[in-house]
This record gives C-alpha cells, structure tokens and sequence, in this order.
C-alpha cells in the first residue's frame, strides 16, 4: 500500500483524483482504486472506461482485472468497443479473469456481437464462467467465418461438459482449419462415449500433425483400452511430438502390451523422446524392456539418465 492511499480515508475520497485535469493524475487514481480491492471501487473504475483520455481508459480496463461480477464484466464488455485497439485488448484480457458464474448474464447478450473481435472477447470470458446458456450460441458459432471464433466457440462448449455437445463436436473435428480441430478434439477429451473416441482415433490420420498430436494425447482421457492398437501405430507417425504424445497416453492407458514397441524407440536419436519412453517403460514396469533402458543408464542427457534409472528401479521392484 502506498503513502498516498494510507492519506485517503475511503474509496470516495481516492475516485476525486479522476477529476485531476492531467491524464497522469487520474492515471493515479486508477491504480490507487485498483489497489484498495475494495469492491465499491468498481462504478468509479466503471466511469473511467469513459475517460476521454485512452492511457486512463486503458489503464481502468487493466485495474478491473482485480474485481469480479456483473459490474465488472459490464465495464470490460463497454470497453471491447474503444476506439483504441489497446484499450479492447486491456479490456478482453481482464475479462478473462472473471470468475464469478453471475458476470456472464452480462456477457451472454453479445454472443452473437457481429463485431468479431468483440465475440471472440465474450466466447474467450464466458468460457471458464461454465454457463450452459452459452452453449447455443456457441455452437452456432461453429459456422462462423472466422477461424478463430470458431476455436474460442468450441472451447466454450468444451468446458461445459455437456453430452448433448458430442454431435456438434465431432463435426468440428473435421472443420477445415486445424486449430479448429485440434480445439474440438481436446473438447472430446471430457467423454468417454464411442462417438468421442471414433473422432480422435480417426484424427490420428489428420493431415496435419498438430491435429494428430491433439488427437494422441486427449486418447489417454477416454479411459478405453479399445483405442490402445490406434496409438500404438502412432508411434510410427513421422513426427517424434506425435510419438511422443502417444508413448505418453499409452501409458497412462496401461498398455503393457506396447512395452517392447515403446522399447525399441530407446534407439531414436531423440532425447525428449528418450525420456519419456523411459519414464512410460517404468510405469508399465515390463521385466523384458530392461534391455531397452540399461544402454542409457549413463545417457549424455540428465533427464533421460534420471529416468531410465527410475524405469529399472520400478522393473526391479515388480519383479522381486
């Protein structure tokens, strides 16, 4: 707390500097009001995203960071309309901040803003609100023009959760831009239904490896040991991050039967990779893959070293 804000008595008396003529001194204020989180600062915050100067306007929607609700989420939704670009930018990063479920009934009516920049800000602060009012218009905005309306849009279905998303879903898993898919994908990792799973191990063959690495690691979500010979012929995409992701899921799935082929990728040139087939080849804890790890038991990379000894300690203590 500063000298300055010690001087004041209450919130009252710190909003009087957003009359001083000079922009630095309501700039001042601003932060002043933002620092005493005290919630009745919020409607002079409120009347500062008016402010004709765009640094003080800028400077409220970045202090709003520290406040939640429907106030709050009032101002920052006012502010995603500025003439300045920084100030919208301000705005939509506080709004994403918002935790309270009651600042999305302010959010809600814009969710159909023909304004892009401005729904992109709404989909991205409602999302982690979880209001299933959102799920309607979000899925309608899976037609969207823009690609990454389309991205925040799922993602906001992704967070609800919600079985009756699966449809809409697993189109756009096959949406014509690869963010769009990757987003849909990780979406589906919340079920464990057949349609969710159909979806990510046909992603497995996606054109772009981004997607099919999106599709490797949200399989291990699915909890079905069905999906395991789809991963397991991941692991020769030509991509190691791809590889990577389904070394990893194959063995939260516990999937012994791929050890030996888990195994065999020691060889690969490829640190990253090394290591966490090591660490997956521990959690399997198959006594035949101690051949794959005891040539890099004094591997040059210290991760890979740390875990291959880890592996043939968890191999040994199974076996005992």
């Amino acid at each position: 707390m500063t000298a300055l804000f010690e001087e004041f008595d209450d919130i009252a008396d710190l909003a009087e500097g957003l009359d001083d003529p000079a922009p630095g001194g309501r700039i001042m204020a601003v932060i002043e009001l933002a620092d005493s989180a005290d919630p009745a600062a919020i409607p002079y915050l409120t009347l500062a995203i008016s402010d004709p100067d765009a640094g003080v306007r800028k400077q409220a929607a970045l202090a709003l960071t520290s406040f939640d609700g429907p106030q709050t989420a009032a101002a920052l939704v006012i502010a995603l309309s500025d003439a300045d670009p920084a100030v919208r930018e301000a705005a939509a990063l506080s709004l994403t901040e918002l935790k309270d479920p009651r600042a999305g009934d302010t959010i809600l009516p814009h969710l159909g803003d023909a304004n892009e920049f401005k729904l992109l800000s709404c989909f991205a602060g409602i999302k982690e609100l979880r209001r299933t009012e959102a799920m309607a218009p979000a899925i309608a905005a899976f037609a969207h023009d823009s690609a990454a309306v389309r991205v925040q849009a799922v993602g906001v279905v992704g967070w609800l959760q919600d079985d009756a998303s699966l449809p809409a879903l697993r189109e756009a898993a096959g949406d014509g831009d690869p963010a769009v898919r990757r987003a849909a994908l990780a979406a589906l990792g919340f079920s464990r239904s057949d349609t969710a799973q159909k979806a990510l191990v046909g992603a497995l063959n996606d054109p772009e490896w981004l997607v099919r690495e999106a599709a490797a690691e949200t399989l291990a979500k699915s909890g079905s040991v069905s999906c395991v010979p789809a991963l397991r012929s991941a692991l020769s995409d030509d991509f190691w991050q791809v590889r990577l992701k389904a070394v990893r899921s194959l063995g939260k799935l516990g999937a012994s039967e791929a050890a030996m082929q888990i195994g065999a990728m020691m060889e690969l040139n490829l640190p990253n990779l090394r290591k966490e087939c090591a660490a997956v080849l521990g959690e399997l804890a198959v006594p035949e893959t101690r051949v794959f790890l005891l040539p890099f038991e004094d591997d040059t990379d210290p991760d890979v070293r740390k875990n291959v000894r880890w592996a043939l300690g968890r191999i040994d203590k199974a076996a005992a």
